[in-house]
């Protein structure tokens, strides 16, 4: 679990598109320059080019927060300490009902994606000190 928090964002596909995004924006921007130093027309390329920047924009911001959204990573102590205080997740979970299922999933903010070439199932989680909370109402408390 410690080394799965080393680079989270790096595979992430929100990351990965907006990466993409700055790319592309960045070589249109280039070809507009280009275009106007050839002699097209300024206004048409001046709305070219305030798209190709705003796209940019929002893709940095989209980036930026993904990085911000990483966080402070765990200690193995830290991630220790969280799965010892949570007991037996599996009994718990086994006998929770789908409506509280489901409410934990969301508030792990679990994300399951299939991977039909082999046939897996990659999960991510965000861990964070507070699910101890979360997971003592599905046990019903310690």
């Amino acid at each position: 679990m410690v080394a799965a928090q080393s680079s989270p964002a790096s595979d992430d596909p929100a990351v990965t598109q907006a990466r993409r995004t700055i790319e592309e924006s960045n070589a249109k921007l280039t070809r507009y320059r280009a275009a106007l130093d050839a002699g097209a027309d300024p206004h048409v390329v001046t709305a070219w080019i305030a798209q190709a920047q705003a796209e940019k924009i929002a893709a940095e911001r989209r980036l930026r927060q993904a990085n911000e959204d990483q966080g402070r990573q765990l200690t193995r102590d830290e991630i220790s300490e969280m799965i010892n205080s949570l007991g037996d997740i599996a009994v718990a979970l086994s006998a929770a009902e789908a409506a509280e299922k489901a409410e934990l999933y969301r508030q792990l903010n679990l994300r399951l994606a299939y991977q039909p070439a082999t046939n897996t199932v990659r999960v991510a989680v965000k861990i964070d000190s507070s699910y101890r909370e979360v997971m003592d109402r599905v046990r019903g408390g310690t």
